[in-house]
């Protein structure tokens, strides 16, 4: 066991979901809404991800995912995002 919480919001009141629907507007940012994900290689995924986390934040006092992950020896700090295709 990984002992990892997790936390699910309501599905439908978008407001109690703020981080969620900030990273989804950056996930927009790179592949618009109606982009067809079955065309779409994990590779650009990957490169989406790797600009998502290293792209400061104020929520993180202007710091980045990957700055945090990097030096924080507390695996309480789980902000890295991840994305993975399902189809292939």
């Amino acid at each position: 066991m990984l002992g990892v919480e997790c936390y699910f919001a309501n599905p439908y009141p978008s407001w109690k979901r703020g981080l969620n629907e900030h990273t989804n507007g950056l996930i927009r940012q790179f592949f618009l809404k109606g982009t067809n994900f079955k065309i779409i290689k994990q590779q650009q995924v990957d490169e989406v991800v790797e600009l998502i986390n290293h792209r400061p934040r104020k929520s993180l006092d202007y710091r980045t995912p990957h700055d945090l992950m990097r030096y924080s020896g507390d695996n309480q700090v789980m902000l890295y995002f991840r994305f993975e295709l399902a189809f292939h």
